[in-house]
């Protein structure tokens, strides 16, 4: 049985439903990381994925007569993350944003598909999202399963040297078959410029940092207009407890 979700600071003209069940099979990651990050008409069998399934999941993801897909990953602090494949009539996107309760907003990340915009997160943003799971609630709970969810947000101009091993292991942990992971992470990860890709800092009163590219929703303090309590506690969220700091304890 479907379970609607309800976003009340999201779009109110669509029907959302909960669809963490798609995780389960290897054509959903492979559709999702092609759909957003890669060519989704790639055949689909050398990474180990039927082609058929691969279509359904495909049409299924897309298809603007059906309730639009949302998947979720719960941070620390009581936020969520959303993913929600937004099919339009004329349109596909997959949307990305952060919430939590008490805002009364959204945290824009970014967007795929034909509406573009991002990155969303840097790779340290990336990787604590995918690895501060929290138990019980909805959502996805499998490290692997949230970092290939969030993965295209990503946009770092200061990639780690293991990023493209780390991403192959999320790909083969979720189904793809291991002799072609090496290759799909790396196609996935080649917009990585570490020359010209975008910079995240932090600037002027807010602890949430900034991203260099023009096309990030980012360029200004996510989720803008929240308290200075509210904004400490999403960073600690985003990156984890600063050391010293009064929201590090307690966790």
């Amino acid at each position: 049985m479907s379970i609607g979700v309800h976003i009340p600071e999201y779009l109110q003209d669509c029907e959302l439903v909960a669809s963490e069940d798609l995780a389960r099979a290897p054509a959903f990651w492979l559709a999702h990381v092609l759909l957003t990050m890669g060519d989704p008409g790639e055949p689909a069998q050398p990474y180990g994925v039927d082609t058929s399934a691969y279509d359904e999941m495909v049409d299924r993801l897309s298809d603007p007569e059906q309730p639009w897909p949302v998947l979720r990953v719960r941070i620390g602090g009581g936020h969520t993350v959303y993913a929600v494949y937004a099919n339009w009539e004329d349109q596909n996107n997959v949307d990305f944003f952060v919430r939590h309760p008490t805002w009364g907003r959204l945290g824009h990340l970014g967007q795929c598909g034909a509406d573009e915009a991002g990155p969303g997160l840097s790779w340290t943003e990336l990787l604590t999202l995918a690895t501060s799971t929290q138990e019980g609630g909805e959502g996805l709970t499998d490290s692997s399963e949230r970092l290939l969810l969030l993965l295209p947000m990503l946009g770092d101009a200061e990639m780690p040297g293991d990023a493209c091993d780390t991403v192959a292991r999320a790909l083969s942990h979720c189904g793809i078959r291991a002799e072609a992971a090496d290759d799909l992470a790396a196609i996935l990860l080649r917009k990585q410029d570490p020359a010209g890709g975008p910079r995240w800092t932090t600037a002027g009163d807010s602890p949430i940092a900034v991203c260099s590219s023009l096309y990030s929703p980012r360029q200004v303090p996510l989720a803008l207009g929240i308290t200075p309590d509210q904004a400490q506690a999403l960073t600690t969220a985003l990156t984890g407890p600063v050391s010293g700091h009064p929201s590090a304890t307690g966790r």
